[in-house]
C-alpha cells in the first residue's frame, strides 16, 4: 500500500458546508432572539450543542493517524490510441461508516482529474477501475490520490493525500498486435481468391550446379563449369524467402492533421508496429525509417526475435516537422544504404495533384530500384460533406470544392499506378487493417 503524506493537521482540517449552513441559522436565531428574548436561550442551547457535536466530529476523525490506505495499479506502460485500464484500491481502516470523495490526479495531457464519491463501511476495501485512452505518445506524469472523508456527522472534512505518482510512457499501440492474427487475415484471402503459385527463384542464394536442361534461363550458365566438363552447366538458385521490408515514415506537415484526437503520423507509427511484427512472422525482415527536411533515420532491416523492441523504441520517440520533408534526401539515403530490392511501405498525405507532382520524381527513382506502395490518407470529413444536400450559394461552393479535393485523391492514385508506384488509399481508423490485408496480398501474388 502506498504512504501517506505526512501534513499538519490544519491541511488536513475541511469544514463542510453542512456546518456552515447550521452557524448561519444559529445566527439567525441570535438575531431573532433580539426581537424575541425568549430565543435567546433557545440559541445558546443549539450553540453548544453544535459545538459539542463538531469536536466529536473531529475527535472521530482525527483521533488516529493512518487509518486510510490507497493505492494504484496500472501498466509500466501504455498503448497509444487504445483503452488502458488503471485500478485504484482503498481501504478504510475506521470502525464506521465514511462518505468519501476520492479525486484522482491525472497527466496534465488529459486538463482534468477524475473525482468519484460514495460510502465506504468501517474496515472495508474498495476497488476503482477506469480507462484511459492518450492519443499521443511520450511520458505522462500522474499524482497523488486524494481522499476527502466525513461520518455521518458530516460537519468535518479529512483529506489523505496518498503519493501513488508514477510516470508512465505511451508507445505506439502495441495492444494492437494481439487484435491482428495472422491466420485470419490468411483466411480470408483464402475466402477472397487468393492463392500461391510456384514460381523459381532468382535471389543471389546460390545452390547448386547441374547440367543444363530445356527450359532452364541461358541466363544462368555457369561457363567455367560447362569448359571444365564438357556439357552445359547452370548455377540453381534457391527461392529468396526471407525479404526486405520498409516502413517509411513521412514526419513533415502534412502529417500532423488530426483524426479522433491523433495525428496522422500517430496512425502511421501503429499500423507500422503491427505490419513489422506480421512481416517478422511471416518470415520477412522488417525494418523502418523515418525522414524529415533535414534527416533520416533508418533502423535496418532484421527478423530476429530482438527486432520488434528495436521497432518500439525507435517509434515511441517520433515527432512531426513543421517544414516539407526531403524526398530527394530520402531516395539519395536509401539508394546507398539498401543494397538489395526492398518493399518500401511509404506512409504519406499527398492534398492534391501539385503536392504529389513536387515529389514523383524521386518516388519514380525509388520504384526504379525497389517495390514502392504509397500509403496516404483519405479525408473522411470532405467524404461526408460531398454527401450532403447543399442548399444555400456558400454550400455548394464548400461542396464543390470538397468534391474536387476527393477527385484529386483518385487522380493520384491513377498517377503513381502510371510509373508502376503501387498506392493505398485509406481511412485513418481502417489504416492498420488496410495495411496489413495489402501486404499479404503483394506476398500471395508473389511481388515481394
Amino acid at each position: 500500500m502506498s504512504a501517506s503524506i505526512k501534513n499538519k493537521i490544519y491541511q488536513q482540517l475541511f469544514f463542510s458546508t453542512r456546518l456552515y449552513l447550521l452557524l448561519g441559522g444559529n445566527a439567525l436565531l441570535f438575531v431573532t432572539a433580539f426581537f424575541i428574548p425568549a430565543l435567546y436561550t433557545v440559541a445558546i442551547f443549539c450553540f453548544f450543542a453544535l459545538v459539542l457535536v463538531l469536536l466529536t466530529d473531529f475527535i472521530l476523525l482525527f483521533s488516529r493517524s493512518n487509518v486510510m490506505e490507497a493505492n494504484r495499479k496500472m501498466s509500466q506502460r501504455f498503448s497509444n490510441g487504445d483503452e488502458n485500464i488503471v485500478h485504484t484500491t482503498f481501504t478504510n481502516g475506521y470502525r464506521f461508516v465514511l462518505t468519501y470523495k476520492l479525486i484522482e490526479e491525472l497527466p496534465f495531457q488529459w486538463q482534468r482529474d477524475l473525482t468519484y464519491n460514495g460510502k465506504i463501511a468501517g474496515g472495508e476495501s474498495k476497488e476503482i477501475e477506469y480507462i484511459v485512452r492518450p492519443v499521443t505518445r511520450g511520458v505522462y506524469s500522474f499524482g497523488n490520490t486524494n481522499i476527502f472523508v466525513q461520518t455521518a456527522l458530516g460537519l468535518v472534512t479529512r483529506r489523505f493525500i496518498f503519493d501513488t505518482s508514477q510516470d508512465v510512457k505511451v508507445y505506439p499501440s502495441f495492444l494492437q498486435l494481439r487484435h491482428f492474427e495472422l491466420a485470419g487475415y490468411q483466411q480470408n484471402l483464402n475466402e477472397a481468391g487468393s492463392h500461391l503459385r510456384r514460381v523459381t527463384g532468382h535471389s543471389m542464394e546460390f545452390d547448386h550446379i547441374k547440367p543444363y536442361t530445356k527450359g532452364d534461363d541461358v541466363r544462368t550458365l555457369n561457363w567455367k563449369a560447362t569448359a571444365r566438363t564438357g556439357n552445359l552447366m547452370v548455377n540453381n538458385y534457391l527461392e529468396e524467402k526471407s525479404q526486405q521490408v520498409y516502413s517509411v515514415i513521412d514526419k513533415g506537415r502534412n502529417m500532423k492533421m488530426p483524426f479522433n484526437g491523433m495525428s496522422l503520423l500517430d496512425y502511421a507509427i501503429n499500423a507500422s508496429l503491427v505490419f513489422s511484427n506480421i512481416a517478422i512472422n511471416k518470415g520477412d525482415k522488417a525494418g523502418i525509417v523515418t525522414f524529415t527536411e533535414s534527416t533520416t533515420s533508418l533502423l535496418p532491416a532484421s527478423n530476429k526475435k530482438v527486432q520488434m523492441s528495436k521497432v518500439l523504441e525507435m517509434l515511441y520517440a517520433q515527432e512531426t516537422a513543421w517544414q516539407e520533408s526531403d524526398y530527394e534526401s530520402l531516395s539519395v539515403q536509401l539508394r546507398s544504404n539498401l543494397s538489395t530490392r526492398s518493399l518500401l511501405m511509404l506512409y504519406t498525405n499527398f492534398e492534391s495533384m501539385t503536392s504529389l507532382h513536387r515529389q514523383l520524381p524521386y518516388l519514380r527513382k525509388l520504384a526504379h530500384y525497389h517495390l514502392v506502395l504509397v500509403v496516404f490518407f483519405e479525408n473522411t470529413e470532405l467524404r461526408q460533406l460531398t454527401t450532403e444536400k447543399a442548399t444555400t450559394v456558400e454550400e455548394i461552393y464548400k461542396q464543390t470544392i470538397a468534391q474536387k479535393f476527393v477527385y484529386d485523391k483518385k487522380l493520384i492514385v491513377k498517377e503513381l499506378s502510371k510509373y508502376g508506384i503501387l498506392s493505398l488509399l485509406s481511412t485513418p481508423e481502417q489504416l492498420t487493417v488496410n495495411v496489413v490485408n495489402k501486404y499479404l496480398e503483394l506476398k500471395s501474388r508473389m511481388l515481394i
